[in-house]
């Protein structure tokens, strides 16, 4: 007989982590499975599970996977298809294809290239060897393909993704392929009450312990009436989620032999429960706590068995006095809030005399079986034995643990039946015994290193072999990154407060908007305010310009203080303006001139324009003839071109200003430097006289 190695890879999708399943098979002629494109795939010795990578999710572009089959001799392979998805777009590089034989003379038997491709029928070979290919080019779409397959023997094999739902009948029995556990549907229930009817039924076996994910196997189903609520376990690595009411749920008929063996029941007395060592302690208050293997019985409240040493040497032991058929095993962890152990992995150990002990082993394996232990110190985890054990001594033996090593369980099973078969024992240990070692260290509780737990099959969350290394070197550069990240933010924040604070400087303004605001804000203030700055009138010689209009009756008015410019933006004006100069702008800082294009002398100036040199230091007030009278002391030389005012034709302004002219004069009264009027001969105003009345001579 040939051996030969079957390597299965998983998805690496969300949630879903790489599947290693290593299985050696003692089958003829069998090779393993080679390429890029390969899924995670089990391949039995008479059944298997294969799928593209990725599945469910779509598998990636430009990969190819071979799996080469062989069955015992005068056997043939057929294949049933849970799903075949594959893009057309080019079928020369998008297949899934089946061929009879192995190597350069192998034979097609069928292509596959399709989207949504439903195949009913059994795929059969024409001999016991059997090549699948799956090749993938560019694409966008598909999600593969998942199929199982058999000997021709078992004509009613079905696939890991059929349901309860899928079988009308109230009792059917079906083949079940190795692996099922490849695939990512979930299970509602557990025995013996039962599995809800949307739960796949070759998952729901291998939780209940009917068939074994490694062989597969038959199993007869029996359908009745649905529970108001299905419970959520974990057992065989198989998680189960919690149900509500369905109309109908799914069991497994069984031939038996589930029943306890005595530990929680009391049939197994304490002296048959021993030890590799007992933890003891007492604490403060001198209270003495004894972990011993009495304690290890499911169900019983107190404290469980724990050991003294955390180490892969340490194990508990159940007599059973005579040979039993061991199906299985359940255990938990302390079941103690505050102290919160547990194993998360063990092997089982048998004998049958005591001195040669051998380590289970699944079917068609030659390796070690490592039990899924417990994920926490409370709820209780099943697992079973396919094929089951044949023993009297029964050894525990942790290989993984939370804190520190405790444990409480119960073993199924019934006595041997004369007409069972023996099953062939496994792994057999080396000759020396363990001894346990002398009891009664005293030693406060303490909290040891906690290991890891190995890979749970969780039908809610997909089967994961991520190890804390791997973890690690995924999350360090990740919390690197952000925290790199985090300081910039903290630093750029800090540097652009900084030059926002150092950019305001000590104006309350942009620079480019002080001298307006400060102009426009001028007009708006009291003249009061101003008129301790030096005066500058205007002389009215100047404004001798207007023309063209008659003498008015003249209106006295108040010495003028500065005026105030009506519009903002003018930074400078002549040196003997009305108008207050501006503070100014800071040293070396000048406005452009805004007005700058030169103004027509025949048009009429917006503001009082400067005196020549030589003029008088004083404003002359505006008088205005409402009688159209001519002004008799103006030195302007204005003609006495009388008007109407009252209707008779456009008034006219008559502006004046006071020269050297002496005598009676009309205008205001000049001030000294002390600001006292300065007594001039005969002074009189002229007052406004109505257009039928003659000027006014002297007094």
């Amino acid at each position: 007989m040939g051996r030969a190695v079957m390597v299965g890879r998983g998805p690496t999708g969300a949630g879903v982590l790489v599947l290693s399943i290593l299985i050696i098979l003692t089958t003829e002629g069998c090779r393993a499975q080679k390429g890029d494109g390969c899924g995670p795939s089990v391949l039995g010795p008479s059944s298997g599970t294969l799928s593209s990578l990725g599945y469910p999710g779509t598998y990636p572009n430009n990969t190819v996977c071979e799996w080469e089959i062989s069955v015992p001799r005068g056997n043939r392979v057929h294949f049933h298809f849970a799903e075949l998805d594959i893009e057309d777009s080019d079928c020369q590089v998008n297949y899934l294809r089946l061929y009879n034989g192995i190597g350069p003379k192998r034979s097609e038997i069928v292509k596959y290239c399709g989207l949504g491709l439903k195949v009913k029928e059994l795929i059969e070979s024409t001999g016991n060897q059997v090549t699948v290919q799956f090749m993938s080019g560019t694409h966008h779409t598909g999600r593969g393909f998942y199929l199982s397959y058999s000997t021709t023997e078992h004509t009613d094999l079905i696939t890991c993704l059929d349901k309860g739902t899928d079988f009308p009948e109230a009792e059917f029995s079906k083949y079940c392929p190795a692996g099922c556990l490849t695939s990512t549907e979930e299970i509602s229930g557990t025995i013996p009450n039962g599995y809800r009817e949307s739960s796949p039924v070759c998952v729901a076996a291998v939780h209940a312990g009917v068939v074994s994910n490694a062989v597969g196997g038959r199993i007869s189903v029996v359908s009745s009436k649905g529970i108001p609520h299905y419970e959520a376990t974990l057992a065989n690595n198989v998680t189960s989620t919690g149900g509500t009411l369905s109309n109908s749920l799914f069991t497994f008929k069984t031939k038996g032999c589930y029943g306890t063996l005595g530990l929680e029941s009391g049939g197994v007395a304490d002296t048959q429960l021993s030890a590799s060592s007992v933890w003891e302690w007492n604490n403060i208050i001198g209270q003495h706590s004894e972990w011993a293997p009495s304690g290890a019985r499911l169900k019983k409240t107190g404290l469980p068995w724990a050991s003294s040493q955390n180490d892969q040497q340490q194990w508990l032991q159940v007599d059973l006095k005579r040979e039993k058929r061991i199906k299985g095993i359940i255990t938990t962890g302390s079941t103690l809030r505050e102290y919160q152990y547990y194993v998360t992995a063990y092997r089982v150990v048998h004998s049958n005399d005591g001195q040669q002990w051998y380590i289970y082993r699944e079917a068609n394996s030659t390796q070690d079986k490592i039990f899924q232990g417990n994920i926490n110190y409370l709820h209780e985890v099943r697992n079973n034995f396919i094929p089951p054990i044949e023993a009297r001594y029964v050894r525990i033996n942790p290989t993984l643990w939370h804190q520190r090593i405790a444990l409480k369980l119960e073993l199924l099973g019934c006595p041997i039946n004369a007409g069972w078969p023996k099953p062939e024992p496994r792994s057999r240990l080396p000759t020396s015994r363990h001894t346990p070692p002398p009891v009664g260290t005293k030693r406060p509780p303490h909290l040891g290193q906690t290991t890891h737990t190995p890979d749970i099959r969780n039908t809610t969350m997909p089967p994961h072999t991520g190890k804390d290394v791997a973890m690690a070197a995924v999350l360090v550069p990740v919390l690197v990154m952000v925290l790199t990240a985090l300081i910039l933010i903290v630093v750029c924040a800090w540097h652009w407060r900084n030059r926002k604070k150092s950019s305001e400087g000590t104006y309350d303004l942009p620079h480019w908007d002080r001298t307006d605001w400060w102009k426009s804000m001028k007009q708006l203030l009291p003249s009061k305010m101003v008129e301790t700055e030096d005066s500058v009138r205007y002389s009215s010689s100047e404004v001798g310009r207007l023309t063209g209009r008659g003498a008015v009756p003249r209106l006295h008015a108040e010495p003028a203080e500065y005026a105030q410019p009506l519009v903002s933006g003018v930074t400078t004006l002549g040196a003997r303006s009305t108008f207050k100069p501006d503070e100014g702008p800071d040293p070396g800082y000048s406005d452009p001139d805004l007005y700058d294009a030169p103004i027509s002398p025949d048009v009429y100036h917006a503001y009082a324009e400067p005196l020549p040199a030589s003029g008088s230091e004083y404003a002359t007030p505006i008088v205005v003839d409402m009688g159209c009278h001519p002004s008799g002391g103006s030195s302007l030389n204005q003609p006495s071109t009388v008007c109407s005012f009252m209707g008779v034709g456009p008034a006219s302004l008559l502006t004046q200003t006071d020269g050297s002219h002496s005598g009676r004069t009309a205008y205001d009264t000049p001030k000294n430097a002390t600001g006292q009027v300065t007594p001039t001969e005969d002074l009189t105003y002229q007052v406004p006289q109505s257009s039928t009345q003659k000027p006014m001579g002297k007094s």
